[in-house]
């Protein structure tokens, strides 16, 4: 694999932030989970290689997409689009009524120190219960996309994990959505 192809395919993912719903026909999604809790509904998807998150509260609704391919997205909604490659931090507020907050993280490995990480989270996803998709062309290269979130009253926080053996990439987000407070 040379360097050239390790840095383009690193360079693919995104952050995408719509001010809308996104309809599921724009994914293959491998699994799904939703969460209503009290004034605010989740849900969230899994698919080959990325994820998406929509939090719903008081009739404004917000989607995170992480993806490498965004020419079948629409662009109506579009707020926001981050570059995932190396290290940031994301906030923005939307109305008065949620707050959203992004890290980022990427790296490349070795294929050793890429089987490992694997394998970690491989792990991790079985015993939390996360919502998981696992694919390859060869047994000895696995690919893993997993999507775990923990809820609390007025906020969900997600961490999504992308490693693509391709290119040794190992893609980290941690988001949350939360409820905004009066301040009034």
């Amino acid at each position: 694999m040379s360097f050239s192809s390790k840095v383009s395919s690193l360079q693919a993912y995104n952050i995408l932030l719509f001010r809308s719903v996104l309809h599921p026909e724009f994914f293959e999604i491998e699994g799904r989970r939703c969460i209503q809790h009290g004034e605010y509904e989740f849900e969230s998807w899994i698919y080959k290689g990325g994820h998406v998150a929509r939090f719903e509260h008081s009739g404004l609704c917000i989607t995170e997409v992480v993806t490498d391919d965004m020419s079948q997205l629409p662009e109506r909604g579009l707020v926001t689009n981050l570059p995932c490659a190396g290290e940031k931090e994301h906030e923005e507020e939307f109305s008065d009524r949620i707050n959203y907050m992004a890290s980022i993280q990427t790296e490349t490995l070795t294929d050793h120190l890429f089987l490992g990480t694997y394998n970690e989270l491989l792990e991790h996803g079985r015993n939390s219960n996360a919502l998981m998709t696992i694919w390859g062309d060869q047994p000895e290269k696995p690919n893993l996309s997993l999507f775990d979130m923990q809820r609390y009253s007025d906020e969900v926080h997600m961490q999504g994990y992308h490693l693509r053996s391709d290119c040794g990439l190992v893609l980290r987000t941690q988001s949350i959505f939360q409820v905004a407070t009066s301040t009034d």
